[in-house]
């Protein structure tokens, strides 16, 4: 019998010693440890100068990675990778990575590859460019699993570390782990990874909460102390008098797990039933339902929180039985009961198995369990069905959101509580415009009918629709619903938004329990437009439209009355001075922020030409400012593997107006493939002066009975640009449309 009791709050972690890890090493035996020296002393060679932000030697950091790569008992290779892989991209040299193919072999240098191309993923907006960089993240470390491992034992050390870096740097990192990191080791079962990174996410993306969470985890659990103790002494006493062989450790509940029911779900502490847990590991699957029954006959069970994981294993191969029981001080408290491999599998997922690799051969087990990886690799070789990888891999990673599919099979990503309207805009805004009803899974439903993961919903459309009402803007929980409603009343729909805007304004000014006279409110309404850098109409439109709400326009609108209508008790306030913005065309530079500074010099790179949406980074030239590219341009990809370039790239983001619409128009370059005919440049240009486009360029090379016409304009954004192709490939004779510089 072994006990153990986890203590409720983090503990701080050791400083990486390689000594240390190599007498452990030693005493787990099976590892080459003449290899994992020579790995540290190539590492320690190549790092040698190279200081962390937090003033320390840059190979503390190799260190740390390859002890969190031990933990989870990995093999040699894995050990020696962890040491080396940040020498291919961190380090001077022409060819590292010959360099450690040369001396450990192709497996350490496969995983060293691996590790290095992985790039950072924009989780922010998960749409499919996002999906489709995931996938090959996916793909590109499935060609060997270790790849994996070591990126997340990588991250975790950067978390752990991550008080180093600027608060906004540390909410980015945190940020991308919590949403792309965290649930990847959660779907690998790895769940001592998962909890700690969850944990050091928590505390630099809401620090008050996690506090206060902390310190109600202590105060509870120092009220009850010796409750868990006692409890594990009664269940110990009685597997003892039954023979059962057992280890037996008791937890209190994680900080993020607790944060979660409290914020997410809206618990109470009482509510709350696990957070005292005890985990009792016994040696076979039989004796796993025996000491459910010594538990049973011990304490009173609660209905309906007995899950059996064992007969029906979670998706991440998950196995274990849970109880929730009631000890006599009243205090419920939750019992898992599982084997060691049970265990093995829960704390390190499939990294539990690796050591029994032997060559090229896989066992059973593993071979089982890395069946949805090798699905992945499926998909690749098709070529023509990303829909069969983004299902499964959606749904096991971003657990936020509810997917459902259109009546043909294809997957469509909404946020939790979407209804039919946000479905109908997720597949076009003229299907959205054009929505009457839907039916899911065959059935007439509401049009604010929650959809569930999995449904089949169809979207029923008329051409008499008069289009969607101002209504559902209360109903839709998607921001590209949202917005595609708003951007159809803005467009179609200017006059009565005009006559709406009014109406709400003067409802707002009547509120302020003063006369005023039309002359009065005319200059109120010009002074605050003209805060807002809006003409008159302009202001009551966006108003109407719903891409300005009142309410957050009340003290601007109090402002300017009290100003014009009460100017006696205006003086006695600092007056504010209204100032006419200069109507001049927007200057670019405003539209990205850098390194966390708005309005820096840049320029836009021709050879990708970037528009708002598109993830992008920065490169610092040499007297022209920063030149801004897409993060997956070649020249970017191409430049950030150089050493000599490495600290001239910087972290580049998108600015947005307090309308959340970007700044200034961007160039963009389509490609038009189309049928021979001589009024199709006609077409184009009309097609694009319909859409009020600017056209900079057309430019045609024909073959035969085809053409290509190169056409240079001007969008605003992504989701603008999405709208012209979709419009310009409806024209007769053109076959494809598609951005060029991608």
């Amino acid at each position: 019998m072994e006990e153990q009791l986890q203590s409720p709050t983090p503990q701080p972690q050791s400083a990486p010693n390689i000594d240390a890890l190599l007498n452990r090493l030693s005493q787990t035996g099976g590892y080459d440890l003449e290899k994992v020296k020579k790995a540290y002393a190539v590492a320690e060679e190549y790092h040698r100068g190279q200081m962390r932000r937090s003033g320390e030697p840059y190979i503390i950091h190799p260190i740390a990675v390859a002890e969190i790569v031990a933990d989870l008992q990995l093999d040699t290779d894995s050990i020696c990778a962890a040491f080396l892989h940040d020498v291919v991209e961190d380090c001077p040299g022409d060819d590292n990575l010959a360099m450690i193919r040369r001396e450990f072999g192709r497996d350490v240098a496969e995983i060293v590859d691996g590790v290095t191309k992985l790039v950072r993923i924009p989780f922010e907006t998960k749409q499919e460019e996002s999906i489709e960089n995931l996938r090959k993240m996916f793909l590109a470390m499935s060609k060997d699993l270790r790849v994996i491992f070591i990126k997340l034992a990588d991250r975790l050390h950067n978390m752990r570390t991550l008080n180093y870096r600027s608060e906004e740097k540390q909410r980015s990192i945190a940020l991308e782990t919590m949403h792309v990191y965290a649930p990847l080791a959660h779907r690998l079962g790895i769940q001592k990874i998962k909890t700690e990174l969850e944990q050091l996410a928590l505390r630099y993306l809401d620090p008050v909460g996690y506090e206060e969470v902390r310190k109600d985890i202590e105060k509870r659990y120092g009220e009850n102390k010796d409750f868990l103790q006692n409890a594990q002494n009664k269940v110990a006493e009685r597997l003892d008098s039954y023979g059962i062989h057992y280890t037996i450790e008791g937890r209190v509940k994680s900080i993020y797990s607790m944060y979660r029911k409290i914020y997410n779900q809206s618990k109470s502490f009482d509510e709350i039933y696990d957070f005292y847990a005890i985990r009792v590991i016994v040696d076979t699957e039989l004796d796993c339902y025996a000491a459910l029954g010594v538990i049973h006959e011990q304490f009173n069970s609660m209905p309906g929180r007995f899950k059996d994981y064992i007969s029906t294993p979670k998706p991440n191969l998950y196995r274990s039985l849970h109880t929730t029981v009631i000890g006599r001080e009243g205090i419920p408290f939750e019992v898992q009961i599982r084997t060691w491999e049970m265990h093995r599998d829960a704390e390190y997922g499939l990294a539990a198995h690796w050591k029994y690799k032997s060559g090229e051969q896989v066992s059973e087990v593993v071979d089982r369990k890395l069946q949805w990886i090798r699905t992945l690799l499926e998909t690749e070789k098709d070529g023509d069905d990303l829909d069969e990888f983004v299902r499964p891999l959606k749904i096991d990673l971003f657990e936020d959101e509810t997917f459902v599919f259109t009546p043909k099979g294809d997957v469509v990503s909404l946020p939790n509580g979407a209804t039919p309207i946000d479905f109908a805009y997720a597949i076009h805004s003229a299907v959205g415009n054009k929505m009457v009803g839907a039916k899911v899974n065959g059935n007439i439903v509401p049009i604010d009918y929650k959809l569930q993961t999995g449904q089949i919903v169809e979207v029923l459309t008329s051409a008499a629709s008069k289009g969607p009402s101002r209504d559902w803007l209360k109903i839709v929980r998607s921001g590209e619903a949202r917005n595609k409603i708003r951007q159809y009343f803005k467009r179609e729909m200017r006059q009565e938004n005009i006559q709406v805007g009014k109406t709400e304004v003067d409802r707002e000014l009547r509120r302020f329990g003063r006369n005023y006279t039309e002359a009065q409110k005319e200059e109120i309404v010009r002074n605050v437009a003209a805060r807002l850098s809006l003409e008159v109409e302009d202001f009551y439109n966006n108003i109407g439209y719903g891409g300005l709400s009142v309410s957050k326009l009340t003290t601007k609108l109090r402002d300017e009355f009290t100003r014009v209508v009460n100017p006696s008790e205006a003086a006695a306030k600092q007056p504010e001075k209204t100032v006419r913005p200069d109507r001049k065309a927007e200057d670019r530079s405003q539209s990205v922020i850098l390194d966390g500074l708005e309005g820096c010099d840049v320029k836009f790179a021709k050879c990708c030409n970037p528009l708002p949406g598109d993830p992008i980074i920065g490169f610092i030239t040499k007297g022209f400012g920063v030149s801004i590219h897409k993060y997956d341009c070649p020249n970017a990809v191409a430049g950030l593997r150089k050493p000599e370039d490495k600290d001239r790239w910087i972290v580049a983001s998108w600015a947005q107006k307090p309308d959340r619409q970007y700044y200034g128009n961007f160039e963009a370059v389509l490609h038009i493939y189309a049928r021979y005919s001589p009024k199709i440049i006609a077409d184009v240009t009309v097609c694009l002066a319909d859409l009020k486009v600017t056209l900079n360029s057309v430019t045609t090379r024909e073959n035969g009975d085809s053409m290509l016409l190169i056409v240079g304009l001007k969008c605003s954004s992504i989701e603008h640009l999405k709208n012209i192709i979709g419009a310009l490939k409806k024209l007769p004779d053109v076959r494809d449309v598609t951005r060029a510089g991608r």
